[in-house]
């Protein structure tokens, strides 16, 4: 019998499982750790108690919490990692490049575009589809977009 408590919620919630399979959930509050499992809920006051009921066979998983780069320009959303944040001040739009050595530049966040057959929604378009093409934006939010291509439409 392998118990390993796989935490869900830092120092607050984990999921109980035994050789990999769902057995309950555990919370602590107020000092005290509830135990939910099939057999109903029991209270312990420490961690020794809580231990003792699994034979000392319970061990701890901690939370691995990923640290994601941030998919940002100038405060505005972006599809990607940014390389070579700018800010064009001319146009004031932020700008970006996908990669280092790259030399298409991108405009960080959403836009509606004019093409011939009328007003189309974008994210980070390049900045050469703006310069040929009438646009509204940049935007921070998909709804903020939305609206205006509603007024726009």
């Amino acid at each position: 019998m392998s118990v390993n408590a796989k935490e869900i919620i830092k120092n607050k919630f984990w999921i109980v499982e035994d050789n990999g399979i769902r057995v309950g959930t555990l919370s602590i509050s107020d000092d005290q750790y509830m135990l939910s499992d099939s057999t109903g809920t029991r209270f312990f006051k420490n961690e020794k108690q809580l231990t003792k009921k699994f034979k000392d066979k319970l061990t701890w998983t901690n939370l691995s919490i990923e640290k994601h780069e941030q998919k940002e320009s100038n405060s505005f959303p972006t599809s990607c990692v940014p390389y070579n944040d700018m800010y064009d001040v001319k146009r004031k739009l932020p700008l970006f490049t996908k990669s280092e050595k790259s030399k298409s530049l991108y405009c960080a966040g959403y836009y509606i575009i004019r093409f011939d057959k009328g007003w189309v929604k974008s994210f980070c378009p390049k900045l050469i589809t703006l310069e040929r093409y009438h646009y509204k934006g940049p935007f921070k939010t998909e709804l903020e977009m939305r609206q205006e291509l509603s007024r726009a439409k």
